[in-house]
């Protein structure tokens, strides 16, 4: 079960700032680098890598991928590409960024819709700059909260129906209260829209602290998987963030098991195929 991490975080605070940390103690000090990621992964088989980008400051967004694609030219490295930072609700300076996405190895964009207000997500500025992503063959990453699915999340997804969109942490349920009805039903009405990806990732981080095994975990990945198909869903870490819950060779741990009583192809889709496929990573990635 070789893996490529979709969602692969890195955190270079002696150059770029990223004040959301600033109140996480675990993510708060200190630089997570691709070094720090290999160690953390204890021998896992991860073949490569996508950067996620790290919700820096606004001053650093265009730093941050630029430092990314230098680390993704420095040979015997996982990252295989990376998904930018974006900001679609602003007009000035979008396409000239977008321009940008080939010298920088840019896969795909995301910008986190979950810490803004709502407002944003039904902006018609927002939604006409995500077309145009789709125009270019570019994937967004959706990142919502579970109060956000049946409203905004799925506004945005029914007006932006001829792109491919990535929706992160399944949708981040809230494990911890096991509201697992309206996370199920609101996940089923989102996977109608064929052109929504599910990521498997994050979900450690939304269980209550010390429990995030895989049978906790089972009903809820088991709904995503009916709704969506092992051909549109994918693997992420989220490394760092995965250390607030199981950590990174636990979260594979888990994953494993998880996908142990699915056949081979399903497997293989989640693991690695549906990946290829939606961030076109291509023949020359080796794995």
């Amino acid at each position: 079960m070789t893996l490529i991490d979709t969602h692969q975080h890195l955190i270079h605070r002696d150059r770029i700032a990223y004040h959301w940390t600033a109140d996480i103690p675990a993510l708060a000090n200190g630089n997570f680098t691709a070094e720090t990621y290999r160690h953390d992964l204890r021998g896992r088989p991860v073949g490569a890598t996508l950067f996620m980008e790290c919700a820096v400051d606004d001053a650093d967004l265009a730093r941050e991928a630029e430092i990314v694609a230098s680390e993704m030219a420095a040979p015997g490295g996982l990252l295989a590409g990376q998904i930018a930072s974006c900001r679609p609700e602003r007009d000035a300076g979008f396409a000239d960024w977008l321009d940008r996405a080939p010298e920088l190895g840019i896969v795909g964009l995301r910008r986190v819709l979950h810490v803004v207000p709502d407002a944003v997500s039904r902006d018609t500025t927002l939604r006409r700059n995500l077309k145009e992503l789709g125009r270019r063959g570019l994937p967004f990453d959706l990142c919502f909260y579970q109060r956000q699915l049946a409203g905004c999340a799925l506004e945005l997804v029914r007006d932006c129906d001829e792109q491919t969109l990535v929706l992160d942490h399944c949708g981040c349920p809230d494990i911890a209260l096991g509201d697992f009805s309206a996370w199920a039903r609101d996940i089923a009405a989102i996977a109608r829209h064929e052109h929504v990806v599910c990521k498997l990732s994050g979900l450690t981080a939304y269980c209550a602290p010390g429990r995030h095994d895989a049978d906790l975990l089972r009903p809820w990945f088991r709904h995503a998987l009916d709704c969506f198909g092992s051909e549109r869903m994918l693997w992420g870490s989220d490394w760092p963030v995965v250390n607030l819950g199981a950590g990174l060779a636990g979260w594979i741990d888990i994953t494993r098991e998880l996908l142990a009583p699915l056949s081979v192809l399903e497997r293989e889709a989640i693991c690695s195929g549906t990946a290829r496929r939606v961030y076109r990573l291509g023949e020359q990635l080796k794995i």
